[in-house]
Parts: C-alpha cells; structure tokens; sequence
C-alpha cells in the first residue's frame, strides 16, 4: 500500500500558489513554464506607506509588478486618476509602474504632497498597492526666544526646557556645551523623553553658562541649536557671606543651611496619567523626581509582573522600556520615587490598541476549469477590524458579475469556475489605527502535464540514508504521478517506498541493491509524460583512527590522528579545526595527509580540535582534546604576619598551575646577614595550602620564597618577602661529629664540625674544648678557641682513651652541655710479630694459612687486621731464574687464618705474616716454606702431521709448556670422516712422555682423520688440542687436492687449537686459522652450561688471538671462534675458568719488552764503541760485554694489562730477573700457519696476565732500580697457565 507524505523535495522551490482546497495547484517558479502560463498581475514592490522624502531630492514612487502577459501601470492621486503625461516633472520607468518626480530641476516637494495609488493590469486582472503618502521633511528654525539667566540655590531642583521646533519627522535631542562636549549625565541629572533637562537637585559644579540644546533631523542631515542657556548656583557658604556683609553685627538672620528634602515628582505631575500605545510598538514610560539626597526610581506593574525578556531600564532608571508590546501588557504601572527622607509614587494606566493584523491573509488561487476554491481574509485588530472585498481594483458590489463568486464576510467561495474567472482581488481590514491591503489573484489553467526536472539527472546517495529522487511537475487538472524501478519494472509499491505530494520518492534508506533507473510517469485528463533519472549508493565516509585525548608540556609536540575510509568514487577533503574555528596562521600547525601536528606547543594551543572529513555527499567530523600542561607559574604577594622571636606565619597567592595540579609548595629562605644570595630549604605544605608557620632560629636575618611543584616540575622561584631580622640568643646546639684522633704517637687531634652562621645565635661564636684522659682521675682540661674547627693536644701518650667535649658559646652565653665522646691519642707501629705461623696445603692452587694473634699492648693502635707475604720460590719440574714476585693479602679485623689462592702447581713458596694498625705494619714472622703438589699439564704446544701416505700420517708434537708436574705420558686419539662431516670409530694409543713424533700406519687412502693429542702426569690428563689431514690419493704422486708441498692442508677453511689463559676477570684467547687470507674473525663466548645467547666480540684485523674483559671472577666459561662471512664457519668449543678474586700483582719494568729492548739497543752501541776504541788504541783490556749480552740475551714481549682485580689487598713488592729460552732464529709462523708454542717462560701469567710495571699502593711506579731484587737458581720455569700468543710471533735475538 503507497504512502503519502507532505514534505519539501530535495531540491527547494518557491512556492508560488497555494490554495484553502486539495483540488487547487501549486505553480512551480520554473522560468520556461512560466513564459507559457497565463497570470493576472502581482505586485512585487511599493513604497511604504508613509514615506517622508527630503525635499532636495527627486521623488521616487516605487511600483513593481510582474504577470503574463506584463501589467500596464496607473495611478491616482488624492482618489483621482493621475494623468502623468500632463506634468513634465514625472515619469514612469520602462517596464515598471515606478514614478520619478524630478524635484532637482526647480520643482517644489511641497507641491506633490498627497495620496498616491498604484495599478498594475493585464488581460487577466488588475492588483493595487497600498495609498502612499508622500510628505516632504521638514527642519524649521529655532523661534527667537529672550533667555534668563537661571540664579538657584545649591539643593533645589531644575528643569531646562528645551522645546524644539516642530519637524517631520521629530527631530533628535541632545544638551552639549560650546566644545561640542555632551553634558554628563547621571542619577542626578538626566534628560527626559521630552527633550527637557532635570536637574533632581543643584550642586555648585552646575554653575555655567553653556547649557545648550541641539536638534538633529535625520532626513536633511541638519542639526538645528537653541541659545545658551545660563545656570548660577549659589552655594550656602557664599550666600551667608553676602548677607553678613550687608547686615551689623546686632543681626542675626542669615540664609539657611542646604536642607535635605524628600522626594518630588518632576514628570509626569500629579499621582495618575494614562498611555495608549500601539501593539507591536515600543512602550515607553517616564518618571524623573526631585529631592535631596536624590531620589532612586523603582518599577512595579499592579497585579501582574514586568514581561521577562521584554523589559528593559534606561536614563538611570527613570525610563521603563517594554518592546514588542501586546494586549497583555495594559495594566497599570507604578514608578516609586524614594530617597532617605520618604518617597513619593505616580501611576500610568497603560492602554494597548493594535492596528490591524493578518491571521489569514488571502493567497493566490490557481484552479482547473470547473474546479471550486475559496479566499480567505482574516484579521484582527484593537478595536476589532471591518473587512471589505475589491475585484481588479472595484468594490465588489459594483465589480461586474460572475455566477462562479459568492462573497460570505471575510470568504470568497468559487464554485465551477470557468476561464473568464480568472481575476485578481483585494481585501481590505481596517479600523482608526489604520488598515491592510492584500492583493491575492484566482487563475483558472488548463494544462496538460509537464515534468520539470531534467531527464537523466543522476542521484548519488550514501548508503543506509534516504534517498529523494525528484518530479517536479505541473498541470491543470493536478496530474496523478506513477514511479517505476527500471525500463520494463512494475509500478513501485510498499512500505519501503514514501511518495510525496510534490511528486518526489523517497527510499528512506537506501541499500546498495537500490542503485538503478526510475521512471516518473505523470498523468492528468489532458496528457501524459514521463522523466528517468538515476541512482547510485555510495559507501559511507568513515573515521577509523579517531584524534584522541592529549596532554602535552609547553613547548613540546603533539600530533592528532585522522584516518579516513571512503567511496573509491570519491573525493574526500579533510579540514581540522580549533574551538570549531580555523586553525591558526601558524607555522607551527603543520597538517598531514592524515594528521595534525603541532610543534613547540604554547598555552594558547589549548582547546577542542576538530578533524572534519567532506565529500559531495555526507560529513563526519571527530574530536579531541589537547590540554597543554606546564610547570606551575610562580606564587605572588608574599605576605610576612604575627611575628616572634622563634616563629612567623608566611602566606602567598598560588600563581596558574596550567593544567597540572599543584602537589606541594617548596618555601626557602635567605639570611641575609651570614649567607647572602644563598638560599636554604625551609619547609614544604601540600599544593591545597597557601600558608605555614615557619620555626626561626635566632640571628638570622630572613627572607622568603616559595617554589610551586606540580608533576611537570618546579616553578620559578617567588619574588622575596620582605625581611625579618630575628634577636641574638646563646647556641641552642653544640658542634656535630667530633673526635678525637692522634696524628703524631704524642699528640690529640681534636676536631668538629663548625656551627653555620645561622646556627650561632649571635655574634661572637667561640668554642669550649675540654678533654681528660679516660679511666684516670684526672680533671677537665678546657680551652676557649675562637671559630674554628680543630685543636691539638701536645704530650700525650701513645694510643690512649680521651674523654672529649665541645661546647658553643657567644657573647650572649653558652649552649647546653655537650655529650661526650671517646678519642685516643696517635698510633705507633706495632713491636712484635705473629707466631705459630702454619700452612695447610689444600690443593695443588690453593693454601691455608693460620698464626696466633699478637697481644693488643703490642699493637700500639688500632687493630686492623693481618697481612700475609707470600713469594714462589722454585718450580719443582724444572729450574729456571725467575723475578720473585712477593704477593699480599690483607685480613681484616682480628682474623688469625686465611686462604692463599692462586698458587702454581708443583711449586715451592714461602710466606710471612705481619700486624697492622693505623699507623703501618709490624715486624714480620719467620718465612714459612711450603710446596704445592703436582696438577694436570697444559695442552701440548703444538701438533703438526707431516709426510701423508696412502695408508700413513707422522706426528710431531711440542711437550706442554706448563707440565705443572712430572709428564708420564701422551694421549692420542683420532678417528676418520667422510664426506658428511659423520665421524667415524675412535682410536686410542699411549705414548711414552720422552717420545716426540709419531707415524701413524695402516690408514685407509684418500682420508680425512681428526686427532685429540694431550699430555698426563699422576694427577690426571690435561688440555687437549686437535688437528686434522688427509691421506692421499694413490702412490703415482697424483696429490690430493688438500696436500700441498709434502703438507697436509685441510679441504676447507678451518680454526683449530683454541687455548685460553685466564685470569679473574678476563682471559687470552688464541687458536690456528687454516683458510683464505684476510679472514674477519669473531669470538663467542658465555657462561658454560647456561642456555644464555652467546655473547659476540669482534677481532680487529686478522690476528688470531683476543682479550675477553670484564669476566666474573671463578667463573667456568665456553667459548668458540669464528670468521665473518663464512657461513656456519666456526671452531670447536673450549671450556675455561677464571681464577678467584685476586689482588693486583705490579710487574717491574725490568720485565717490560720495550724498556729489554732499549736496554739491549744500547748496550749494543757501547759494545761498537768499546771494540771502536779498541782497535784504534790497539790496547788490550776486558770488557763487561758479556755480562751486559747475558743479561739481555732474551728480551721479553710487551704484555698485555690486567684489569685489577683484588682479594683482600694483593699487590706486588718485587721482582726478579729470570732466564728466558729465545726462539729459534727466525722462527716465525710455519707455512701451514700453526702457531708454535716454545717452551719460554716468557708468558703473560707469570707476570699477572702482563701487568704493566709495579706500582706502590699510592699508584707512583717503583721500576727496575728500587733495588729490591733477589737471584734464584735458573731452574724450568712452569705455570699453569697459558702464554700470550704473540710470544710465538716475536723473537729477537
């Protein structure tokens, strides 16, 4: 079933004839269709009418109409035809009833006075505007008037009347004075609606002679001026004066002082008046009074209220104004006069009239032959209006007939109406405040139907909205109208489908599946047409990423997100807004394709940002928020109040917080006289608090200022509060920390922490130190010093107990008793040594040592703890000379044992034990000799397969350079693999310990075999080392592809022999590369057993060997090598583990390669120069050339430093010179690139892993010639650690 629905359509048309009858027609204003309808005359314009003209320009009567065919025009004037043609100074414009009466070329205004009419006609009727009364302005002159001097008494009151002339219109009033200054006006003096001024009483400033009223009249731009009026007023000081003068000294009249009155009403007189105004017009109503003091003005309306919204006070009061007025508003309105002295009322009845007004005005009738229609005039007014009917300009009783018309009062009825019906008619409502005049024309059309909107026109709507497809249409009789969906669709029906009266359909919400071609089809008796057009459904534009809420700091950046979804089809523009208006012209706004940001944020940035997305079709818009915080702005107005001795209130005012809540006040002070520009912290209150009661210290000259804090930071600091000097007082504290501590074995060092300057109390600060010594009846020593902070106490004993005090005094007296406190008087080093030294060996690296403590009187001071001395002798699995090396730990406190860590397998030590106090060590205990048992031997130093056969391999191998015990045999394993890496059987064979090669028989041809080769000693087997080769091919010397030269080379690139030497907290790592030159090599390392990722170093350059750092001390660690950009290349993993946590060990110079090398440059030019001298002086004689070549026969490698590392205190004292085996002659790395480990004693550990130089605890260095050093037999020098691989890569010789 279709519906119905009366709403506009989409596209907005004027509505030109609308009807009282579902059968009349609404004509659209549609250009063409109107050049071909027939239509009795409109007026489009007219003059008001009362229309004022300025009688210095031409009069324009303006006349507008339109219709079909156009209107001729006419007037009348007076109620007679106007014949314009008799009178040259009029005209009428061309096509247009408007006349032009041209006054400018010597006509008189006055002349065309009078009441004009127009009319416009045509075939189809004739339409009147209303009587226009044209009246010329008029400005006359002031009439010649004798003005007195006004001469009043101060406190009465005046009225100036101005009394203008005359004008049309009434002129406007306003009082100046001769600069053209207007005349203040207020409560006291005020100018009344009538132009008067009052004066509710006079006070002496009103004395002048220039009170001036002017009138201005608008339409002759004239402003007309009445003569000056004078004012004296005479005060009562002045007056009694003038009476005393005149009268002797017997008489005692004189005028009366200024007395107060009540009030008095100046307009309108009397209690009661009455006001008739119009509705829809302005009330205004007056009452100014008199009176001293001066009265105030109040309005009341009797039994009713003052229109809210309508009501308004002008003129101080004075003037009630009530707009808009209306029939509710008569009534009676009070205005109450009142001052100190009483009050005085006047009452206005209010009478409201109303000219005539439309309740329905007549409106156009458009109607098809035959058809029936009304016109209806209905109108109101006070009193109550009389309608009255004109046809084309006729009173309708003598308005020709027509059977189709009745008239019933304010009713037209039209019944059956024919062509020859059509006219145009007025209706006049009238009564004595005026009349209306409406013009309303019955067009009787036969049409057939006609559709206005264009064919084609295409519709774009956005899915899920209504969707208004357009029929604009006309046609007498009213067509029906049809709309289908498609070219061959059936008539659309249902629910889904709204159809209006105007011919528009309407889909309210339209679906991708209403895209399509709709027909209108509109039909009436005469005729038939029809229209397409097009629909197409839109996607919807959305907001997918919302600007969101923001707080940012001043200063800072901050971007809004707006990402958008749209129809492919089209064009989004996104716009954004601030407060919903532009952004601001601003560089600091930069907007993106999908965002706003904004840099170096300000406060004023502040607001509601609004991203706003447009397209031809719908709008949607999101918002958010930016606040923009800061640090708070500083408080103000600090305020000092109830001050006290020891106590004062501060109050201030919080300055802006921008944004962020103050948390708390931070309030400082300054004094003055002690610290000035120093500023302390005093206190801090919670945010919510603007005062605090501060606590004073006495002395203390005061200012203060406060800090705001909110959570963005602090403010600036306040502006200082004035000061405040508090009064002098004795210390109310004592000196903090003080002590008693000896320097000298004689002396007491007394010392303290000196009161600060606010601290003193007063001037004059001294101290009163006293001290006795402890357990011994002895009295208080005392000495008054002046502001220091320290004394000396000569003559003491050595190390003995003080009671110690030290008060504060000023000229004001002294502070309370001070506590006391223990000191001793100086140390001296300590006189006997620790006995019952013992040492328990636990393992081959580590012993234990006890002794038996010293008694306390011998330590002359404070017990520190222990210091144990300890030195390796001699390595007891070969001899070497070596540098003794003596290490120290120190146990604190009272301890009697200790662990020695560190030690070297199979070795011989000895060790001593010292006392310490504060002032050094003591003697020291006879050296205790103790050795350490075997451990398991290093790697060998090398493993190199020579002479590959068929079936056979040699073996040539280094014995290990740290045996760490007597060797009692060589491990060697070794197993095949083939082509996939797979490893196959494992074979082991013994080896006698003296033995040093092997060939290795029976091997199968064509070969990869790996080997592990290590050394054993009783106590286990030590590190490994591995190698691989290939067996060749075939006996005609067709070589494998790996063997080079009688060398086995390996069939890939490959890293082998990994060693580490570690330390505490890093560790050599060294290892044999076989491969393309300039590899990049890295390490990896971790903690073993840990499932951490291994840790990455990169190797500078192509050296094979690294320093790892910063390791944890008795750690056990894994770790491997491997070459950049060789895939999956890396070696084999080595376990190590890093020594405890040891002392720093100094390593003389003498050990340092450098200064060897110096050393040996030049010997050797001595030694050229002595053979020099010899040869030329033919002289025999002996030289020290050989002792110097002994002694620097092996010059040493640069090592690398150790990080320190300590347990307890360890360092180094001294060393010694040792025997080191050199390499062999220009021995350098072999060809096949393994590196040989000599059996040098020249490694990094056996100097501290190359500890540079020795060092005091002070850090100064002791060198070579502190003249510590001590010779011991050269015997094998072994250590358990492994040497630094550059020893393999220098030599010199």
């Amino acid at each position: 079933m279709m519906k119905k629905k009366s709403i506009p359509a989409s596209k907005p048309l004027l509505i030109l004839f609308l009807c009282q009858i579902i059968s009349a027609l609404d004509v659209p204003l549609d250009s063409k269709l109107l050049e071909e309808l027939s239509q009795p005359p409109t007026i489009t314009h007219q003059s008001p009418k009362d229309y004022i003209v300025d009688p210095r320009e031409n009069i324009v009567i303006q006349c507008e109409a339109k219709g079909k065919p156009p209107p001729s025009f006419s007037w009348t004037r007076n109620g007679t035809h106007f014949d314009i043609d008799k009178d040259a100074q009029v005209t009428m414009k061309p096509n247009s009833g408007t006349l032009v009466i041209n006054i400018m070329n010597g006509g008189k205004a006055e002349a065309y006075e009078g009441v004009y009419q127009c009319t416009a006609r045509n075939e189809r009727g004739a339409a009147i505007s209303n009587n226009i009364v044209i009246r010329p302005s008029r400005s006359p002159l002031w009439t010649k008037e004798k003005l007195e001097p006004h001469q009043v008494r101060e406190g009465d009151s005046l009225v100036l009347h101005c009394r203008p002339p005359v004008g049309l219109p009434p002129p406007i009033i306003f009082w100046m004075d001769n600069a053209f200054q207007r005349l203040p006006q207020s409560e006291r003096v005020s100018q009344g609606l009538n132009g008067d001024l009052y004066f509710s009483n006079v006070q002496p400033e009103d004395t002048r002679e220039d009170y001036i009223c002017y009138a201005r009249f608008n339409h002759t731009q004239t402003i007309q001026q009445k003569q000056p009026i004078s004012v004296k007023v005479f005060s009562m000081d002045s007056l009694n004066d003038t009476i005393a003068a005149n009268l002797s000294d017997t008489d005692i009249y004189g005028a009366k002082p200024v007395t107060e009155r009540q009030p008095v009403l100046l307009t309108p007189t009397g209690s009661t008046s009455t006001k008739v105004e119009l509705r829809g017009n302005v009330l205004l109503l007056e009452c100014i009074a008199a009176g001293l003091p001066t009265p105030v003005i109040r309005w009341i309306k009797e039994g009713g209220e003052l229109p809210a919204n309508r009501t308004f006070f002008e003129n101080f009061k004075k003037t009630l104004k009530i707009i808009d007025v209306s029939e509710a508003d008569s009534g009676n309105y009070k205005c109450i006069a009142r001052n100190t002295l009483g009050s005085v009322h006047h009452v206005i009845s209010v009478t409201v009239k109303a000219a005539p007004y439309w309740i329905t005005a007549p409106r156009n009738l458009v109607l098809s032959p035959g058809e029936d229609g009304t016109l209806i005039c209905r109108a109101n007014g006070n009193p109550k209006p009389s309608i009255s009917w004109l046809a084309n300009g006729v009173p309708i009783a003598i308005a020709p007939e027509d059977p189709s018309r009745k008239v019933d009062g304010d009713t037209i009825i039209f019944s059956h109406v024919q062509e020859r019906s059509s006219a145009v008619y007025q209706c006049n409502a009238s009564n004595e405040y005026g009349y209306l005049l409406a013009n309303a024309f019955v067009n009787v059309l036969a049409e057939p139907p006609r559709i206005l909107t264009p064919a084609n026109k295409l519709y774009q709507v956005i899915a899920d909205s209504p969707a208004l497809l357009d029929c604009a249409y006309f046609g007498s009789p009213k067509p029906e109208i049809e709309w289908f969906k498609g070219v061959k669709g059936s008539i659309l029906r249902g629910n889904e489908y709204v159809f209006h009266d105007n011919g528009t359909l309407e889909i309210p919400v339209a679906q991708k599946d209403s895209t399509g071609t709709y027909t209108c089809v509109a039909r009436n008796e005469l005729g038939k047409i029809q229209n397409e057009v097009h629909l197409e459904i839109k996607d919807p534009t959305m907001i997918i990423k919302q600007p969101e809420y923001k707080v940012v700091q001043r200063y800072g950046q901050v971007s809004f997100e707006c990402i958008i979804k749209h129809d492919s089809t089209l064009l989004p523009t996104v716009i954004w807004l601030k407060d919903n208006d532009e952004l601001p012209d601003d560089e600091r706004f930069l907007v993106g394709k999908d965002n706003l940001t904004i840099m170096n944020v300000t406060d004023k940035d502040d607001g509601t940002y609004t991203c706003i997305v447009n397209t031809t079709l719908d709008s949607v818009s999101a918002s958010a928020v930016l606040t923009v915080v800061a640090r708070p702005n500083p408080p103000f107005d600090l305020e000092l109040t109830g001050q006290l001795e020891r106590s004062i209130e501060l109050s201030w005012i919080p300055g802006d917080e921008n944004n962020s809540p103050i948390t708390h006040f931070v309030i400082e002070y300054e004094d003055g006289l002690h610290e000035p520009g120093v500023w302390h912290y005093q206190t801090e209150v919670p945010g919510t608090q603007t005062t605090v009661q501060l606590k004073l210290s006495p002395y203390v000259n005061y200012s203060f200022r406060v800090v705001a804090v909110n959570k963005i930071g602090r403010s600036q600091p306040s502006e200082p509060s004035e000061q405040y000097l508090t009064k002098s007082a004795s210390p109310d504290e004592n000196p903090a920390n003080v002590q008693g501590i000896g320097s000298e074995p004689d002396n007491l060092v007394i010392t303290w922490e000196s009161l600060k300057g606010f601290q003193s109390n007063g001037p004059g600060l001294q101290y009163k130190v006293s001290w006795r010594q402890k357990d011994v009846d002895d009295e208080w020593t005392s000495v008054i010093v002046a502001n220091v902070s320290k004394y000396i106490v000569s003559g003491t004993p050595t190390f003995v107990p003080y009671e110690i005090k030290v008060q504060a005094l000023n000229d004001l007296g002294y502070a309370p008793e001070p506590s006391e406190v223990i000191g001793h008087s100086g140390e001296d080093l300590p006189m006997v040594a620790p006995g019952n030294v013992q040492v328990h060996v636990i393992n081959s690296t580590l012993a234990k040592v006890h002794w038996d403590p010293v008694p306390l009187k011998t330590v002359r001071g404070h017990l520190q703890g222990y210091k144990v001395y300890y030195w390796k002798v001699q390595s007891l699995s070969r001899r070497s000379r070596r540098h003794v090396e003596k290490k120290i730990l120190t146990f604190r406190g009272n301890k009697t044992f200790g662990m020695l860590p560190g030690l070297e397998p199979y070795s011989s030590y000895k060790l001593n034990v010292r006392v310490v106090n504060g002032k050094g060590e003591g003697p020291a205990s006879p050296d205790k000799v103790f050795k350490t048992p075997e451990g398991v031997p290093s790697s060998p130093s090398y493993l190199k397969i020579t002479n590959p056969t068929l079936d056979s391999l040699t073996l040539e191998w280094g014995s290990p350079t740290h045996p760490n015990g007597v060797l009692t045999s060589y491990i060697l394993k070794f197993q095949p693999i083939n082509n996939t890496h797979e490893l196959g059987p494992l074979v082991e064979i013994r080896i006698p310990a003296n033995e040093s090669s092997l060939i290795l028989k029976n091997l199968n041809y064509s070969t990869r075999y790996k080997f592990y080769f290590n050394a054993q000693t009783s106590v286990g087997s030590g590190s490994q080392i591995t190698e691989e080769a290939v067996t060749i091919m075939d006996e005609a010397g067709i070589l494998h592809p790996a063997v080079v030269a009688g060398k086995v080379q390996p069939l890939y690139p490959r890293i082998r022999n990994v060693t580490t030497a570690a330390a505490e907290t890093y560790a050599n790592i060294s290892w044999e590369y076989e491969g393309p030159d300039h590899a990049n090599f890295y390490v990896e390392y971790g903690v073993a057993g840990s499932k951490e990722d291994w840790k990455k170093e990169i190797v500078n350059g192509s050296r094979s060997f690294f320093v790892l750092k910063g390791l944890t001390p008795g750690t056990a660690y894994k770790v491997r090598v491997g070459a950049e950009g060789l895939s999956g290349f890396r070696s084999s993993e080595d376990v190590f583990e890093t020594g405890p946590a040891m002392a720093s060990r100094q390593v003389d110079i003498a050990t340092q390669g450098w200064f060897i090398g110096l050393m040996c440059a030049v010997a050797l030019l001595i030694l050229i120069l002595l053979i020099v001298c010899f040869i030329r002086r033919n002289k025999g004689g002996k030289y020290p050339v050989k002792e110097k070549e002994d002694a620097h026969a092996d010059p040493e490698i640069q090592p690398m430093k150790e990080d320190d590392g300590t347990f307890g205190e360890y360092r180094s004292l001294e060393s010694d010179a040792e025997d080191h085996k050199p390499l062999k002659k220009g021995s350098r790395t072999p060809s096949d690139r393994t590196v040989k480990k000599e059996d040098s004693d020249d490694s990094l550990v056996d100097y501290g892993e190359g500890v540079n130089g020795q060092f005091n605890e002070d850090g100064s260095f002791i060198g070579q010639y502190s003249g510590k050093k001590e010779k011991e037999p050269a015997e094998g020098n072994e250590s358990s650690e492994a040497p630094s691989p550059v020893n393999a890569m220098n030599s010199f010789v």
